[in-house]
């Protein structure tokens, strides 16, 4: 069971219904036509049209067992004095004495330029359940790192 955002589920769910009403037939189309260009054997058209077509059909079951075992978070119910899903949490690398922020997020939301690490990734595990002022562990591929949380608040977008 994974748990998404509100935005997060309607992206996938819109970008599956384009993929379902929009381009699934407009592949199928460019099958057809290339097919009946003749000689499939050495019909490269048709070798790209089957690439596009197993490609489009690999996403949109993706999409759906994506959605199939996924639940909206209910922002209400999360905790607002604990790192969980959905916030933003402040730390102090202690060894660099650097302070970032990311928002704690499913791996299916995780896009690091815009500061969302996914709550499976080495920081965001270590940081789950935390308070402000505790100190969390995370192995990551340089050695361990020790976060002190700074601050958290509940980001429900």
């Amino acid at each position: 069971m994974e748990y998404l955002s509100k935005q997060r589920y309607d992206e996938i769910a819109a970008e599956l219904k384009h993929l379902i009403d929009e381009v699934y037939p407009k592949v199928k189309d460019d099958l057809a036509e290339a097919r009946a260009q003749g000689d499939l054997s050495e019909n490269a058209g048709y070798r790209e049209a089957r690439r596009i077509q197993a490609k489009t059909i690999s996403r949109i079951r993706f999409l759906q067992k994506v959605l199939e075992h996924s639940r909206v978070v209910d922002p209400d119910v999360l905790p607002k004095d604990r790192v969980c899903l959905l916030s933003r949490v402040e730390f102090m690398n202690l060894s660099t004495n650097t302070r970032m922020g990311f928002k704690i997020v499913s791996p299916h939301e995780m896009d690091l330029a815009a500061g969302k690490i996914s709550l499976k990734s080495p920081i965001g595990a270590a940081l789950m359940g935390k308070k402000v002022g505790e100190v969390a562990e995370a192995q990551v591929p340089s050695g361990t790192v020790r976060l002190r949380i700074e601050s958290i608040s509940l980001d429900e977008g």
